[in-house]
């Protein structure tokens, strides 16, 4: 295996000449950098990363810590499209790109440093964290370069990605509201996720704005998953047979709400209007297809990456990035009989 003794023989220079020129010093001869990196690609040489991490003082790596990655979030693919997203971004600017999840258990037997540096990452992009998660306070005082996704966070080393969630909300009831609902309730996520807080402060602003009134009875929690709505939703329709529409703060949790209608003989849209959060694949597949608010979570990710990799590289003072968001009108809203 070729190494820079080699190149440095060949090239005549010292051995030091030769790690400047590779690793982008700007002290080197443009000429000599021309000829050692010519001679480098001839004798196919390649660089020892963890050598190189070590004298450059970073990894070209960066991490996504997923907290609760699991199983159950396959039906939504969010994850993976902000995974995705990330990568992309990644790959063209020849950073690599580590995976780890983690919980709020976990976390309180290792620290948010110690992850990382046993991980060798420059940066961390952060998903799916509560607001309990001892991470949390760990981000904020740490100097690790972070991007959280959908949290605000804020300071000199960390920043944030998101949507506008309580516009996206509002979105949606004043869709409803156009079609002459007033009886709407709401299923959120749980208490413990900032785009819930989000979500529910765009309904309630929403219903306000529409000068609708606001049931606290009726807007109940489904914890982001399919059964759990269904669960909420079916003891909802059945104490409030009145509602006639029902904003999700999720489309995984819309469709548990739609399963909860079709139990107990609702026609959707005719009966029960539904409106979703996310546009997930599964929401234009369905029948009847989904109306929902529509975040590009693939762009989210990309966002991401970019907005990290400025922090690490100082090369830009913004750190928030908000992602527009939509209204998809689609069959599970129709005008209140």
């Amino acid at each position: 295996m070729a190494t820079i003794k080699d190149i440095a023989k060949l090239a005549g220079v010292s051995v030091t000449t030769v790690s400047r020129a590779l690793n982008g010093y700007s002290d080197v001869n443009a000429d000599t950098r021309k000829r050692i990196e010519q001679i480098a690609k001839e004798i196919e040489y390649s660089p020892n990363a963890l050598a190189r991490s070590l004298v450059m003082k970073h990894t070209k790596t960066i991490g996504l810590l997923v907290s609760g990655l699991s199983r159950d979030g396959a039906k939504d693919n969010i994850v993976f499209d902000v995974l995705t997203g990330i990568n992309e971004y990644c790959g063209s600017m020849g950073y690599d790109l580590v995976l780890f999840n983690t919980t709020t258990s976990k976390q309180k037997e290792k620290t948010y440093a110690q992850l990382c540096r046993e991980r060798r990452v420059d940066g961390v992009i952060v998903q799916g964290i509560k607001k309990d998660d001892p991470y949390l306070i760990e981000i904020f005082d740490s100097n690790i370069p972070c991007v959280l996704i959908d949290v605000p966070v804020e300071n000199e080393h960390t920043g944030y990605v998101s949507t506008d969630n309580v516009d996206g909300s509002m979105k949606a009831i004043r869709h409803l509201a156009e079609l002459g609902h007033t009886n709407i309730a709401m299923v959120n996520g749980h208490d413990q996720a900032y785009v819930s807080k989000e979500r529910r402060k765009g309904f309630e602003l929403g219903m306000v704005e529409e000068g609708l009134d606001i049931h606290s009875e009726w807007i109940v929690n489904g914890e982001f998953t399919e059964l759990k709505a269904e669960e909420v939703a079916y003891h909802l329709l059945v104490d409030s047979p009145e509602i006639t529409a029902i904003f999700c703060a999720s489309d995984l949790m819309a469709l548990g709400v739609m399963r909860a209608a079709f139990e107990l003989g609702k026609r959707v849209p005719d009966d029960l209007s539904i409106v979703g959060y996310d546009d997930i694949t599964l929401a234009s597949y369905v029948t009847p297809a989904l109306t929902t608010i529509a975040q590009d979570t693939f762009r989210m990710g990309y966002e991401a990456a970019d907005l990290l990799l400025k922090i690490l590289h100082q090369t830009d003072e913004k750190r928030v990035q908000l992602i527009d968001n939509e209204l998809k009108v689609r069959k599970t809203t129709t005008r209140c009989s």
